[in-house]
């Protein structure tokens, strides 16, 4: 399509082959709707929950679980299978949930077209669907209504367009139909002959011929922005895919060693790849997914409760990695609510206080407090200010958001700032009643309104005539128009020199940031009969008012901490670079003196010099939606994790391009909430910074997480491998191992996700993307810790047999060698008897050996016996053998579940906060958790029912406090590790308390 801003009105309509009186007639509009399609936005059809469901079944880690369920399944351990395979499909039941909503954003963008327009067709007005619009039709538009489709402007009567969402400017667009100069590019924000699909009209009415249609329009190259933008992994699941590859390695080494070591001993090769699997199995952390999607859940709604909402659960942690927050503007920094904060009066230089639409504030001149109704110039232009306005406050909060602004909200900052005196325009009125109005057009950019001084002040401030015509605008304007100004002692002839003054201060106000309007006035003997533009020259000059879109309070700290977090902070906006300098200079995003890069200057840099700009400025204006999408992925190409902040349907596809989208709740569009994977309920730009506070804790947790569960699969590997290396029995079965992945292991660790932040945790640079989740020496940690595991729990092993006559290294752990009463002693009479019964020495040994008894077999005979109903390495032995290792076994059980519990008392409060310094004060749940898992594993040791499924005996008084005490040491040796490793001071205080 054409440039039509470029275009008159009549170039326009010729070029659309149209006309303003009677639109397009029905053959043409078939025609039309045929080479051009519908007026409609395409909606992506949202995966099925089945699609959902499916896709969550790609992850490494998962694929390992249910590789592991399948071998159990093929080891005959069913049981195992079952409960790894339930453990998968709730998993991915809480990513389905998670994720059911996530692609809602271009359903939201065609809420967005108006269902319903007045069109001229046939010189007749017409309401149709707005689908139904094609390129051409003639389009009625008043005040309050939503713009259907991308169109130039054939009429504008006083109009104004709110197109904040769309280019993130602050103040409604005054229209106007003219040409703009065709020897520049002119960025959306700045056309003002043209509307846009999605915007609406703040003020005035007017008639536009449809340009573009669909996907042509502005809101449609969003739209499709969207569709080709695709979602990245988060910093977490690159850290846990490569953790699932390096699990999948190590346990692929792991059945490579075990398997040709067994082979070295003289295993038969089935037994021994039966064996090596197992231990293959055994390295899998069952339980660590749904631990780490319980951790960010319970993440999630600590995060609510500090007004942000997560939409996609791996979102919770990227935040703690983000190095960088592109944050819009308008509303995201700032209010969004106009505040009138300086008036510029000869003589006068008067500062208020207060922001946005409350009417408390306080007046303030050369430092001294300033009372307004004491001082005639100030009262005067106050009062003529708010005289010259249409706009009205509502105070009933019918918004939910409490007071806003009907009309301009620019006029809205003049009527608070009278309001801050107390004065209401229908207030004053009642002194000076409005008789005549001439409205503000955009040719003049100037509106008048003519009063009748009924009241004593009025008289006192305008003693000249009966009549007084004000005048509000554009400063320039005024200026050019004026011939006297109003100084305190009266009105007086406005010399060059002064014009020249009046200038520099308009320019220093839109220095600071600020939109500028001047006031004048002009006396009247009488109301003109037909008032024209004429009435607004010869005026007198009372003085300017600086209006500005302020900062938000919080925002100039949450900089300041992000910046001392190591993050850098990034203005983005559609809004003029003066303003965007303005802002971002305040709150310390970028340095004073330092310009803004707009839109325009990027549209000439390569990528290169992009990142290069980037390097020296920290503030963009005027950009379009593509160049919040360039910029974002030129700083994820410069491995930076980008978080990006918006409210408009401007910023979706960036917020979707991002690393993490945070949307605002209050002011921000669907579309932008749909595009998000963050939505700030309270629009503040601090509780972004308060969310990066909480990421960062979720992921000390989760690396706590990490260190706990795979300690725990490290020590069961080291004391499967190093049992079968050195001779022995082995020393876990399959489903105890299960038993201390999911359960022994599992609460704990849910505990864990509880723990508040340390103190410093705001203090660290963000992690760098390519880090292991291993950094930090977990990864030593890992090994040594469960080295030591492994060391205690065969050591725990060793003594069942030791403490009980045995001998751990023999085949038949000597028993061989012992008369029938020791044995007795050892496995109980009843076993022993029914596995010497002379029908199974008869089976086992031949009709010969029936009628002798165990004392009188030989050695060799009695292994025979024992080991003929003995069903291998790889598996629990039963008979007289496998009655004998169950104590053991309970024992290396036993100890291996309580070694965790002290594991994670020494862990939970970080590497630099010593447990016998702090205890459990600052998480009481993880007490709970470590009790609740001790009473749990004394029912697996104590209750029949739980001993027949986990093979398991009771541990007399004494040998459950063998097992407690040696478990105990590696409590002690994490704390040496601490002290070894940071000295004997705290570093830093304790974490603080959580949730």
């Amino acid at each position: 399509m054409p440039d039509f801003y470029r275009m008159s009105v009549q170039e326009t309509l010729d070029t659309l082959q149209t006309r303003l009186d009677t639109g397009l007639n029905e053959a043409e509009v078939q025609k039309r709707r045929e080479t051009y399609g519908k007026n409609a936005l395409p909606t992506e059809e949202g995966a099925s929950l089945l699609r959902i469901f499916l896709g969550q079944f790609t992850d490494i880690m998962v694929l390992i679980l249910i590789g592991a369920a399948l071998i159990s399944l093929f080891l005959g351990e069913t049981t195992d299978s079952i409960v790894i395979l339930i453990i998968v499909v709730l998993n991915a039941a809480l990513g389905t949930y998670q994720e059911y909503r996530a692609e809602q954003s271009l359903a939201a963008l065609s809420r967005l077209q108006v269902p319903v327009v007045r069109v001229r067709r046939d010189r007749e007005i017409h309401q149709i669907n707005a689908e139904e619009l094609v390129p051409g039709d003639i389009v009625l538009l008043e005040e309050g209504d939503r713009i259907p489709a991308d169109g130039r402007l054939l009429e504008s009567v006083n109009m104004q367009v709110e197109e904040a969402a769309l280019t993130g400017e602050s103040a409604p667009v005054e229209k106007s139909i003219q040409p703009l100069p065709a020897d520049k590019d002119i960025p959306i924000g700045d056309r003002t002959n043209s509307v846009f699909m999605g915007t609406a009209i703040n003020y005035g009415r007017g008639s536009m011929v449809v340009t573009d249609i669909g996907l042509q329009t502005q809101l449609g190259n969003i739209a499709a922005m969207l569709m080709q933008v695709e979602a990245g992994t988060t910093p977490l699941q690159r850290r846990l895919n490569r953790l699932g590859q390096t699990l999948a390695t190590a346990a692929f080494a792991l059945v490579a060693l075990v398997f040709v070591a067994g082979l070295l001993r003289g295993i038969e090769p089935e037994t021994m790849f039966l064996t090596a699997i197992s231990l293959a199995v055994a390295a899998v952390p069952e339980g660590l997914p749904a631990v780490i999607t319980i951790g960010l859940s319970l993440g999630a709604a600590r995060m609510v409760r500090r007004n942000a909402l997560i939409r996609r659960l791996p979102a919770v942690e990227t935040l703690g990695s983000v190095t960088i927050i592109c944050s819009d503007k308008t509303g995201t920094l700032t209010k969004n609510e106009m505040t009138a904060t300086q008036l510029a009066l000869p003589g006068h230089d008067v500062s208020i206080t207060g922001i946005g639409y409350m009417p408390s504030g306080e007046f303030f001149m050369n430092g001294e407090k300033l009372d307004p109704t004491q001082d005639k110039t100030v009262r005067r232009f106050l009062k003529a200010m708010t005289l010259s306005t249409n706009a009205t406050l509502d105070k009933g909060g019918s918004n939910g958001r409490g007071v806003h602004v009907i009309g301009d909200t620019t006029e809205g900052a003049m009527i608070v700032a009278a309001e801050k005196v107390g004065w209401t325009r229908t207030l004053l009125e009642q002194e000076m009643p409005r008789v005549a109005e001439l409205p503000f057009s955009s040719e003049r950019k100037a509106m008048t309104t003519i009063h009748r001084l009924d009241g004593d002040d009025p008289r006192v401030l305008f003693p000249e005539n009966s009549y007084i015509a004000i005048t509000k605008g554009a400063p320039d304007r005024l200026l050019e128009w004026a011939t006297h100004e109003h100084v305190p002692s009266g009105p007086r002839e406005l010399s060059d020199e002064r014009r020249q003054k009046w200038a520099d201060e308009i320019n220093s106000l839109a220095a600071k940031g600020l939109r500028v309007l001047g006031v004048a006035y002009r006396p009247m003997e009488q109301v003109p009969d037909n008032l024209t533009p004429e009435v607004e020259r010869q005026l007198t000059l009372l003085g300017l008012v600086g209006i500005v879109d302020p900062a938000r309070p919080e925002a100039k700290d949450a900089v300041r901490i992000a910046r001392e977090a190591g993050i850098r902070s990034i203005m983005i906006t559609g809004d003029h670079a003066l303003t965007a300098e303005a802002i971002a200079s305040n709150l310390g995003i970028i340095e004073p003196g330092q310009k803004a890069i707009t839109g325009s200057q990027l549209d000439t840099f390569s990528d290169s010099q992009l990142v290069e700009a980037l390097r020296t400025t920290s503030a963009f204006a005027r950009v379009s939606p593509e160049h919040k999408l360039r910029i974002v992925r030129v700083l994820k190409a410069e491995n930076e994790v980008v978080a990006m902040t918006g409210d408009g349907v401007n910023d979706a596809p960036a917020l979707k391009q991002a690393d993490i989208g945070v949307a605002m709740g209050i002011t921000g569009t669907d579309v932008s909430k749909g595009a998000a994977d963050m939505v700030l309920t309270d629009d503040n730009f601090a509780s972004i910074v308060a969310a990066v506070e909480e990421g960062r804790t979720i992921y000390d947790n989760i690396r706590k997480f990490v260190k706990y569960l795979l300690s725990s699969n490290v020590g069961e590997i080291m004391v499967m491998f190093t049992a079968l290396m050195i001779g022995l029995k082995i020393p876990l079965l399959a489903i105890q191992i299960l038993w201390i992945n999911l359960v022994t292991d599992g609460l704990p660790a849910i505990a864990l996700g509880f723990e508040g932040g340390e103190s410093n945790v705001m203090k660290r640079k963000p992690r760098r993307v390519n880090e292991s989740i291993f950094a930090g020496r977990m990864g030593r940690h890992i090994l040594w810790v469960g080295a030591l595991i492994a060391v205690l729990t065969l050591g725990g092993f060793i003594y069942g047999f030791t403490s009980n006559g045995m001998d751990p290294f023999s085949p038949t752990l000597g028993l061989a060698q012992k008369s029938a009463a020791e044995v007795m002693e050892i496995v109980g009479e009843d076993v022993f008897n029914e596995h010497t019964s002379p029908v199974v020495i008869g089976e086992t040994l031949g009709e010969e050996a029936a009628n002798l008894t165990w004392d009188e077999l030989s050695v060799e005979q009695r292994v025979e016996l024992m080991e003929s109903d003995a069903e291998g390495l790889e598996e629990e032995s039963e008979g007289i053998l496998g009655e004998a290792e169950q104590l053991p076994r309970t024992l290396a059980f036993s100890v291996l579940a309580f070694t965790q519990m002290f594991h994670v008392t020494g862990i939970h409060g970080g590497d630099r906060s010593y447990f016998f310094r702090t205890g459990f004060r600052h998480n009481r749940l993880l007490l709970y958790a470590i009790l609740s898992t001790f009473v749990l594993q004394l029912i697996v040791i104590y209750t029949p029912l739980m001993q027949s499924v986990f093979g398991t005996v009771p541990l007399s008084l004494g040998e459950l406090v063998f097992c407690v005490v040696i478990s105990s040491v590696v409590l002690l040796a994490v704390e040496a590790e601490k002290f070894l490793t940071f000295g004997r001071n705290d570093k830093t205080a304790p974490p603080s308390p959580a949730g």
